[in-house]
């Protein structure tokens, strides 16, 4: 059980990474009005996405699910912490396909929104996380 919280934290932190970088690169990208500068955003952009955040992304909810099993799934049962837990991980991985999406009309010379805008997107990964945190830690309720 010890090794699955390990995992689970060490690709949380991952899939976080991927996720704080990510629209940041979407701020350089939007400002970016060179051929070259645009061709190293998309091929930075599509690295983090599939090379960390996703992988990241995926390994956290493995391990997350396995701690859960190993710790007996019924004990669990009406610890509202938890179950708020897990609202803000399936709002992350909104987050993350949404990511995608971005990813796609960045590829395709779609994009629609300024850099401010990712300024303000890059935020809510952090948001989330302060929730998680607290959540897991404090377990209140």
């Amino acid at each position: 059980m010890i090794w699955y919280k390990a995992l689970h934290l060490i690709f949380m932190v991952t899939w976080f990474s991927g996720l704080f970088y990510l629209p940041r690169l979407f701020v350089y990208h939007a400002m970016s009005d060179d051929k070259i500068s645009i061709d190293r955003f998309k091929v930075m952009e599509k690295k983090l996405f599939y090379g960390i955040a996703t992988p990241g992304g995926l390994l956290t909810i493995i391990f997350g699910f396995f701690l859960l099993v190993s710790n007996g799934m019924t004990s669990y049962s009406g610890q509202l912490w938890l179950s708020l837990k897990m609202i803000l991980v399936a709002i992350l991985v909104l987050y993350h396909i949404y990511c995608f999406s971005l990813l796609q009309d960045f590829k395709y010379d779609r994009n629609k929104h300024t850099h401010i805008w990712y300024r303000w997107f890059n935020e809510v990964p952090v948001l989330i996380l302060v929730g998680i945190i607290l959540l897991a830690v404090i377990k209140p309720f």
